[in-house]
């Protein structure tokens, strides 16, 4: 049993069940034992890959994306570039290998900033972005940036900020909690607490009994914060994620580890906790202040910004391997029985610029 495990069923000994979302934040980010606190989960050799690992191409068509939208704006500069939940730095990496090539000058003129808050993390992104001709500064939160017209990007971001669900009993929503049973191992309950059923997509009273829904309050609140900067900043935002564009009900709550899914209460602080992103609740709070926003499938994003003719390009003067290689990267990030349809993307741009 991990350090992290006999904490938790400890805490609630002496305290009680707890929340979902007090659940998935300590195993995602508990200082001592949180799962992106003490590990690099990223890779072949982690529990799972995102898009910029697969192939260049997904940063290099995120950089010219967030290059438009800087032209868009009218190329104001001072301003900042920033990824929140850099990753590895691969995608930043190519973002500005991008630039380089599109901009040369821009690399020395603008800010470039990376919002991390594990400290293991930003060891493994400073690893990776050394050497680049752009000067760099980590942040933990976007609080801290400078008050400037801000460009900033998120790639699976949002499935890691926690959740809360409830459950559908009788003629009320209880919260879900993760209590204790008899054997004292870790289980869900339905807790007393209960949602205001207004809060839920439409259908959610033809919902069966024991339904799961989830909200993610915290999801919105960063969105809204995002979205403030760049209401008063100027800027735009783009974030991709799997989850899904209009709300519904349903348990998306998830644990992968070794790149297999696994029982959530199994392995606390050892296993990657996420869920689907609801774009719509994100949409929502970009527009409450005076945002527009735009949103698609990665693979319609993807395709759009010309994902097959910079495949064709890369393979060109390519042996019969690589061209493989790239032929399938394609397929994984845009096809849809991959990461295409499953996969969202919203575009968050002053209102002018979106409609």
């Amino acid at each position: 049993m991990s350090q992290l495990k006999q904490r938790i069923i400890s805490l609630i000994g002496a305290t009680g069940p707890i929340p979902v979302s007090e659940y998935m934040a300590l195993c995602l980010f508990d200082p001592d034992d949180g799962y992106y606190m003490t590990r690099e989960p990223f890779g072949a050799a982690g529990d799972f890959i995102t898009a910029p690992e697969i192939s260049q191409m997904f940063g290099e068509l995120v950089g010219v994306w967030l290059y438009q939208a800087w032209q868009g704006a009218g190329r104001p500069l001072p301003a900042t570039f920033a990824e929140i939940g850099p990753g590895r730095g691969t995608l930043m990496k190519d973002v500005l290998r991008t630039w380089s090539r599109l901009d040369p000058a821009l690399s020395g003129d603008a800010w470039f900033a990376l919002i991390e808050t594990s400290p293991r993390l930003v060891e493994i992104q400073r690893e990776t972005l050394a050497g680049q001709d752009a000067e760099l500064a980590w942040h933990l939160t976007i609080d801290t940036l400078p008050r400037q017209p801000l460009f900033i990007v998120g790639n699976e971001l949002f499935d890691a900020v926690p959740i809360r669900q409830f459950v559908h009993i009788g003629e009320s929503w209880r919260e879900r909690m993760v209590g204790l049973d008899d054997n004292d191992e870790l289980r869900f309950f339905a807790g007393a607490g209960s949602l205001d059923p207004t809060l839920l997509p439409d259908n959610a009273s033809d919902a069966p009994e024991g339904a799961i829904a989830e909200v993610a309050p915290a999801r919105a609140a960063l969105m809204a914060a995002i979205a403030e900067r760049i209401a008063m900043q100027g800027g735009a935002g783009l974030f991709i994620d799997y989850g899904h564009l209009q709300p519904g009900i349903g348990d998306t709550l998830q644990a992968l580890r070794r790149h297999e899914h696994e029982d959530v209460l199994a392995n606390p602080g050892e296993a990657d906790i996420t869920s689907h992103v609801d774009f719509a609740a994100l949409a929502a709070a970009a527009r409450s202040v005076g945002l527009g926003v735009e949103t698609s499938t990665q693979g319609e994003f993807l395709l759009g910004m010309g994902l097959l003719e910079r495949a064709g390009t890369l393979g060109a003067d390519a042996d019969a391997e690589t061209r493989q290689a790239i032929s399938d990267a394609v397929e994984r990030l845009a096809g849809p029985d991959a990461m295409g349809e499953l996969f969202k993307v919203m575009k968050v741009l002053p209102a002018q610029a979106a409609a």
